[in-house]
């Protein structure tokens, strides 16, 4: 079988069943999308007029006023709050992250104070900001919000993920007129979400974005929103932005990545998934069904219960042999503690589901001898 680049230089062929990861590159982009990556890339251009019209093509998507490329979502994170500190004032912006005398607190739900691969925190921290957190971890009311605004907020933020807890949280509604009662921006950290246009159609002044998640762009993120708040992130590219800017070439990606999204990307539906999981069932000890995403997405996944007294292993030790393998198989494995795991078709190329199956039978039939 060819070697793919990775395994030319040295590394393990990598089966992703997790989903859009970064640990594992996050997805893979067309080829088109490559082309025009690589074109953009042999030729110079006018960064800031390339920074104004990309954003231009990419508002044509979300149906913002504007929007800014970033480097990542978490850069978006970063940036967005400091614009929301700064408001774009030159000399606020040379300061950051340094916020001392500013309104630097940015409200948030103890139940959106997520680690996606680094703490939200961080992030929320890098653009000069203070969290202050509402409510409590598995439930919240829109009292508790309103009274954590005070002079000193500059921010209200709402995150939609699948890390989020999802029950007994406020809904968007909520944060949107709270910040309209205060008149506050509102940032919303959707950097995973597939809808380009629900966000900022619900009132958002700056909704963040992966572009590499759910458009399968070449590393980038996006910020779309109101025009004078992507002003105030445009203008943090003279400060903290400077650390966090994403080439050229990565700009026309996630352009050309949009609109192969917009005309369409196919879904795998759970009718699609029912023959895997059939075979997966019919593996001694494994018993396989079909889940839709915890964040209510469309998206449906193929989730493994092993039966450890019959297998002879537990979840956590078929999850281990399936990444130790010759080819690194990894699954979704965030309730391991249950004794389950997952599938993520999103991410699974053609022919590779049958390899996992073909795998979990070699770690059956290796336990049971």
């Amino acid at each position: 079988m060819t070697q793919n680049i990775y395994q030319r230089l040295g590394l393990k062929r990598v089966i992703n069943a997790c989903g859009k990861m970064t640990i594992l590159g996050v997805s893979s982009v067309a080829p088109e999308v490559m082309q025009a990556t690589a074109q953009a890339a042999a030729a110079f251009v006018e960064i800031d007029r390339l920074v104004d019209r990309s954003g231009e093509l990419v508002s044509r998507y979300t149906g913002a006023e504007a929007s800014y490329i970033t480097s990542c979502a978490s850069a978006g994170i970063a940036i967005a709050v400091a614009a929301a500190i700064t408001r774009g004032d030159p000399a606020r912006v040379a300061m950051m992250p340094d916020s001392t005398g500013m309104a630097n607190e940015v409200v948030m739900l103890r139940g959106h104070n997520v680690d996606y691969g680094a703490p939200i925190t961080s992030a929320i921290r890098l653009g000069g900001g203070r969290v202050v957190e509402v409510g409590s971890s598995n439930l919240s009311a829109r009292w508790q919000l309103e009274s954590a605004v005070t002079p000193r907020t500059a921010a209200l933020l709402y995150v939609k993920s699948h890390h989020c807890v999802q029950k007994g949280m406020l809904s968007i509604a909520d944060f949107v007129a709270v910040a309209r009662q205060h008149e506050l921006p509102l940032i919303v950290d959707a950097a995973a979400e597939e809808d380009l246009h629900a966000w900022v159609a619900s009132g958002a002044d700056m909704v963040i974005y992966s572009g590499a998640k759910a458009f399968n762009a070449p590393t980038s993120g996006f910020i779309t929103g109101t025009a004078r708040w992507i002003d105030a992130c445009k203008a943090q590219h003279e400060g903290i932005a400077r650390a966090m800017k994403i080439g050229k070439e990565n700009m026309v990606g996630l352009v050309y990545a949009l609109e192969n999204y917009h005309q369409g990307q196919t879904v795998v539906t759970a009718g699609q998934l029912q023959p895997t999981a059939e075979a997966i069932s019919a593996i001694r000890g494994l018993a396989a069904d079909i889940e839709q995403d915890e964040a209510g997405r469309a998206i449906w996944r193929i989730r493994i219960r092993v039966e450890a007294s019959v297998l002879g292993l537990d979840a956590r030790e078929v999850e281990t042999q399936l990444r130790g393998g010759e080819i690194a198989i990894y699954a979704r494995r965030y309730n391991l503690h249950q004794g389950v795991f997952s599938l993520d078709p999103r991410t699974v190329a053609e022919g590779e589901m049958a390899l996992i199956v073909a795998r979990l039978k070699e770690i059956a039939e290796h336990a049971a001898n």
